[in-house]
């Protein structure tokens, strides 16, 4: 097994944090620091070691459900003193140690997966497996039809074009439009970005589902373990990662 996925699979972070870890010499195996990604290691017989502790591989994994409300960060710590989404796993009473599975901005809400099942947080984030994502977004102002045709034809941004986005309109007023969006890739606040580039302000944003996973009626700041229907239907995810891209 190479080493950034035992490090996944033992909890520690995700396949890519894994190998900014090993790169910057975190990691020992069998007492020596190793920096090269790629390191194999037998999971039986080889000590593998991160922050000072033998790492072992979790027996079973952890899935949780939190609904991240507004002004919380998704992180496990903040230097500034912020709210992180550690706080409400503590408040829940949960003292597994899961992770987030990719990440919602500061100022937006909604359905986030914890878990310490580093290799399916991998493939749940990663661009090309292309793992949909569903917000219900507020923005000001109307959207014409020219703009809703962009935004499901792929909209420029100055990183690139946005892949084609699933569209529902859900309600209007003088003022804004409440939206469904469906996206599958990951760009950094691309859904405020590519309302933003037509000339709209996002003025609320909460994801209802990542995946199979949907946020239902779960109150802000709740969390829930994902149910067995939701962690087959992750699992099912991974399986066809592993036999179309072979991961």
């Amino acid at each position: 097994m190479r080493l950034q996925r035992f490090l996944a699979q033992a909890g520690i972070a995700s396949r890519r944090k894994a190998e900014e870890l090993i790169a910057a010499g975190s990691v020992r195996v069998n007492g020596s620091i190793v920096r090269e990604l790629g390191t194999v290691v037998d999971e039986t017989h080889d000590r593998v070691e991160y922050g000072g502790r033998v790492l072992a591989l979790a027996a079973t994994h952890a899935y949780y459900v939190l609904h991240k409300p507004y002004g919380v960060m998704t992180t496990m710590r903040d230097p500034e003193g912020r709210p992180t989404v550690a706080d409400a796993l503590r408040k829940a009473g949960i003292k597994r140690r899961v992770v987030p599975v990719g990440r919602l901005d500061y100022d937006t809400a909604g359905v986030l997966l914890l878990t310490d099942d580093g290799d399916l947080a991998h493939v749940l984030t990663h661009p090309r497996y292309g793992v949909e994502k569903t917000y219900r977004a507020t923005i000001r102002g109307r959207l014409s039809p020219e703009h809703v045709k962009a935004l499901r034809e792929g909209v420029r941004l100055d990183d690139g074009t946005a892949a084609p986005a699933g569209l529902h309109v859900i309600s209007t007023s003088r003022m804004n439009v409440v939206v469904d969006i469906t996206i599958h890739e990951g760009k950094n606040r691309q859904v405020r970005r590519m309302f933003e580039t037509l000339g709209h302000r996002v003025e609320a944003l909460t994801r209802l589902r990542f995946g199979p996973v949907a946020l239902g009626d779960l109150t802000a700041g709740a969390v829930r373990a994902a149910t067995e229907k939701e962690v087959r239907e992750l699992q099912a995810v991974r399986r066809t990662a592993e036999t179309v891209h072979g991961e």
